[in-house]
């Protein structure tokens, strides 16, 4: 076995194989750029290398750079995680030139199976199913209309050697094609160093199903069951779940024995994952495969019990495989949501900044286990697990270099409704401040009820959001929950800031039973009856809720129990009572005597200012180009510019007809939110 093994990568994947090294007792190296100096994969190895300045291509994705860290520390095998250099040829070739260890596939499979047109032609060759396309290289923007036409629309624009819906596009139309092109091959260059394109037929009403493959050197293969990866925006997943609500053991087994033999057909020997797009009535067709680790690999993980990290380190040592196919039962369920930090209530656009607060909820370690290649189901009935996979810390910075990912919050259950309760939980007691994330957006997709029936396609998002997420409108008990927690936890603030004031003793100022609490356009008039236990707070309308919490003034997290059912509160201060973010909802939740309500009621909305003539930065990013000039009169849906952000090109278009009357910002300038980048007449 290893004695030292460098991590070519950053982030939680680099967190995650330490993690799993050191259970094995393999000394880890880190390498790091600029950016990363502070990084958490950098504190947790054993040994750290500085490879260059912040870009990925002019430090991570730099074979000789990252040739040279290994040489330093004498590592003798190299975990590439996934993206940067995990599908790189090339780097594998120079780690067998000099005699390093790739802990990933041979060669000859990233040469066949990790381009994506060379695997759709192998896989045609192996009467495997695949969506209609165009396999050859596409030399310009004229010749990838001509092609979709010829295709017809819609059609799926994608990098030959892109992963993580980097470099992928939809077209509907000529000028989105045209458009789509340059922009996947911008994306396609700057995030593998490989700007080569092809065009697929976009399979509308898919599901996005994959398998995850397990080979060794020896000739064994087997299969750990499937992901669903249907939840996805900009063709990036955002929610995974094992095993699929819409598969049945009939097709799995058809699945799975058709990604092993693919993989055998490659000679492959290591973790890999076929990906396949599914019809409503389960037929099943190729999509690509990836040789190398899967963002949700943890999923697999949690029903199988099998440590895939490991597993790719003993397959790259050499061993076999101690497992075979009759080995692998699936128990349980688990959900994967990816933390990004996307500003959801900005069209989900990236956003940087310090972390000034980072809690994520404890780790739970239950659910099933793989000992000696049997099944062991650990769990007591009603146990669940919380996984958090995470690169940064309290206090870090997230850099506009990188992917935005922040963490992979996992959960599992014994079954699919508590794995989902059990991660409605977990993201309500997630705390993170200082940027803007998807958390609101994340819980909003677990209370959807088409995602609660299983019953959603890869157009999840769109369909279901079509104008943005907005944040969430509550019901009325929810509301109602969160008006009684809100009214009991003021009345504590009351006491403890009469007490503090001096102005409260047996005989003096006495905190009222009688209150209004305004939240999401409603208000609730409530009487609070509290006791050492807790209080019952009851409504105009008779309803009573009781509430139980050691909740205390300052908290920012508040778990309570509500007329008997748990409830997990954000809490933040504001004049007059709080802001509460639950369930995905963010509300500003007001407690008033009935006269301040009164009074409250009279005073004036205050307007936002207006920018309606203006084209602000949405995001903090590099403006890569302006397509207009001063004088220019634009159209609605005209493109203006574009920005970069964490590897991902951004259109900014006209929303109505105006002229441009200035540009404030040309290629090359580095904009902060909210920046004005032009202006109209």
């Amino acid at each position: 076995m290893f004695k030292k093994i460098l991590i070519a990568n950053r982030g939680e994947i680099a967190c995650r194989v330490i993690k799993t090294a050191r259970k094995m007792g393999i000394q880890t190296v880190a390498i790091y750029s600029d950016a990363d100096r502070n990084a958490l994969h950098v504190k947790m190895a054993d040994e750290a290398v500085h490879i260059g300045p912040p870009p990925a291509n002019q430090s991570y994705i730099v074979i000789d750079k990252v040739m040279d860290a290994i040489r330093q520390t004498g590592a003798e095998a190299v975990h590439p995680g996934y993206g940067f250099l995990s599908e790189n040829s090339k780097f594998a070739e120079a780690l067998q030139a000099e005699g390093v260890a790739f802990i990933g596939p041979p060669v000859g499979a990233i040469e066949a199976m990790g381009d994506k047109i060379t695997s759709k032609k192998i896989a045609q060759e192996a009467d495997v199913s695949t969506v209609p396309g165009y396999m050859g290289l596409i030399e310009d923007a004229d010749e990838a209309v001509k092609i979709s036409n010829q295709i017809g629309y819609p059609v799926m624009i994608k990098a030959s050697a892109g992963g993580g819906g980097k470099g992928m596009r939809i077209a509907w139309s000529d000028e989105e094609a045209r458009e789509g092109f340059q922009s996947s091959k911008n994306e396609a260059a700057n995030s593998f160093g490989d700007d080569r394109i092809f065009i697929e037929k976009f399979v509308t009403q898919p599901r996005h199903i994959e398998i995850q493959v397990l080979c060794d050197s020896h000739g064994n293969g087997i299969y750990l069951g499937e992901r669903e990866c249907s939840i996805q925006r900009r063709n990036q997943k955002v929610i995974e779940e094992a095993p699929s609500p819409f598969l049945d053991e009939a097709t799995r087994k058809a699945m799975g024995e058709q990604a092993v033999a693919l993989a055998h057909a490659v000679d492959y020997a290591s973790a890999g994952t076929v990906e396949f797009i599914v019809d409503g009535e389960k037929k099943f067709y190729f999509l690509e495969m990836n040789t190398r680790l899967q963002v949700e690999h943890p999923v697999t993980e949690l029903i199988t019990g099998v440590d895939l990290v490991e597993q790719m380190i003993r397959v790259a040592a050499g061993e076999k495989l101690e497992l075979s196919q009759a080995d692998v039962k699936l128990g349980g369920w688990a959900i994967e949501s990816r933390l990004y930090a996307e500003d959801p209530y900005r069209g989900f656009l990236p956003s940087i900044g310090r972390l000034a607060r980072y809690r994520p909820p404890a780790e739970v370690a239950a659910g099933p286990l793989l000992e000696n290649g049997k099944w062991q189901d650990k769990a007591a009935e009603g146990a669940t697990a919380v996984r958090n996979d995470t690169g940064v810390y309290d206090g870090g910075e997230i850099s506009m270099y990188y992917d935005p990912m922040i963490a992979k919050l996992c959960t599992w259950a014994p079954d699919r409704a508590a794995a989902i309760e059990a991660m409605r939980v977990a993201l309500d007691s997630f705390e993170i401040e200082g940027i803007g994330h998807n958390l609101p957006f994340l819980s909003a997709v677990m209370d959807h009820s088409k995602f609660i029936s299983g019953n959603m396609t890869t157009a999840f998002i769109e369909e279901e959001y079509p104008d943005g997420f907005e944040g969430v409108e509550l019901s009325d008990v929810n509301l109602r929950r969160i008006a009684a927690s809100c009214a009991a936890m003021h009345r504590v603030a009351e006491i403890r800031r009469t007490r503090v004031s001096g102005r409260m003793d047996n005989h003096e100022r006495h905190v009222g039973d009688d209150w209004v609490v305004s939240l999401q356009r409603e208000a609730y008039r409530v009487c609070i009856l509290a006791d050492r236990e807790g209080s019952t707070i009851t409504f105009e309308d008779g309803t009573e809720l009781r509430v139980e919490s050691d909740w205390t003034p300052g908290q920012q997290l508040a778990t309570l129990s509500v007329g008997g059912t748990p409830l997990v509160l954000k809490v933040g201060k504001v004049p007059g009572g709080f802001r509460i973010r639950s369930r995905g909802a963010d509300i500003k939740v007001h407690v008033r005597t009935p006269r301040q309500a009164e009074l409250a009621a009279l005073m004036p909305v205050k307007l936002p200012p207006d920018t309606s003539k203006m084209l602000l930065c949405p995001m903090p990013g590099l403006i890569v180009g302006v397509n207009v000039s001063e004088g220019d009169e634009v159209q609605e849906g005209q493109a203006l510019c574009t920005v970069e952000a964490m590897k991902m090109e951004n259109i900014l278009r006209a929303e109505k007809k105006a002229v441009v009357t200035k540009i404030n910002a040309g290629p090359g300038d580095s904009l902060a939110v909210d920046d004005v980048i032009m202006e109209f007449e």
